[in-house]
């Protein structure tokens, strides 16, 4: 594990954005830019950490920890589905497959738990018991574990909407996505989540639920986007689990909470990070990374613009 003073000598390195001359369209997301080139996407995964939907600093090393953890997953499940990842030729880039993203994000969940107005346990808490057209039974309560792993689809957010909750019917009766194919995807996404689950039960962490993002490649079903990483998933110790307090989270939501104890809540200016967060948001997602590899991080070179073009390289026009 890098030490507090490792990680903040590299805060005035941190991968805020970068520009790539000849790479395409860029598309600048909250925490990752794309470029296109040569029939594949350039996907740069940056330090921007973000809550509440809203971009609100940067954390050392977190996008090397992202990309880096995400494909490691895509290892893990490779017997599972097809993955879009061609080559990791940077500790922060991933250049991808041209993928057709299907729009619905998978939400796979474990426990019951939550607290925004679309969350299992908010529409639990206030009589549904039919949340996303899944019949759930009485008497469950905050963060109890499911009976079994859940699918509870969304659509994709777009231009800072908040995602429309989906039931399995209205996904297949409007087409969103085709029943057989739809089939597919449930059973691939739960054998994915337990996969998941089993491999953090191994490091002491319980994998509560997770966001999975599918397309078609050449017509067949892909993962696209990344898996399993303090972003994409909500982690909490399993020695933290059923002592009565909440759960230690090792994930993104470390970040939302922090903001709340500083009085923010998403509107209104955002209290500055303070050296002594960021060192802990930074330690965490590199302790999420160690302790689900078994390996220690080791961090690449420090983030620039004009090394990732370099390694790129090879990538600029070729048809992949």
């Amino acid at each position: 594990m890098l030490t507090q003073d490792q990680i903040l000598a590299a805060v005035p390195h941190v991968l805020d954005t970068v520009n790539l001359d000849g790479f395409g369209d860029k598309r600048a997301g909250k925490v990752r830019d794309m470029y296109m080139t040569g029939g594949a996407r350039v996907l740069i995964t940056t330090d921007r950490i973000s809550a509440f939907d809203r971009v609100v600093g940067l954390v050392p090393f977190k996008g090397q920890v992202l990309n880096q953890l995400s494909a490691w997953w895509f290892d893990q499940t490779r017997d599972l589905v097809n993955n879009h990842v061609i080559d990791v030729p940077d500790p922060n880039v991933t250049v991808a497959r041209e993928a057709e993203a299907l729009p619905v994000e998978v939400i796979v969940r474990g426990y019951i738990t939550g607290v925004t107005s679309t969350s299992l346990w908010t529409l639990y808490a206030a009589g549904d018991r039919q949340p996303y057209g899944i019949s759930l039974p009485d008497g469950l309560q905050k963060n109890d574990a499911l009976p079994t792993p859940i699918i509870t689809p969304t659509t994709k957010a777009t231009g800072g909407a908040h995602d429309e909750r989906l039931t399995r019917d209205q996904i297949i009766s409007t087409g969103l996505v085709e029943q057989s194919l739809w089939e597919q995807i449930e059973r691939t996404a739960l054998a994915i989540f337990a996969r998941g689950q089993a491999v953090a039960r191994q490091a002491g962490l319980l994998l509560v639920d997770t966001k999975y993002e599918f397309g078609l490649i050449g017509g067949q079903l892909a993962l696209i986007d990344e898996i399993h990483t303090p972003d994409s998933s909500r982690y909490w110790t399993a020695e933290s689990y059923g002592t009565g307090a909440e759960p230690e989270n090792y994930d993104k939501e470390f970040v939302r909470k922090w903001f709340v104890a500083q009085g923010y809540r998403g509107d209104g200016v955002q209290p500055p990070l303070t050296p002594e967060f960021v060192a802990q948001a930074a330690g965490l997602y590199i302790a999420a990374y160690e302790r689900l590899t078994g390996s220690t991080f080791v961090p690449g070179a420090q983030p620039a613009a004009d090394r990732i073009a370099r390694n790129l390289a090879p990538y600029r026009e070729k048809t992949l």
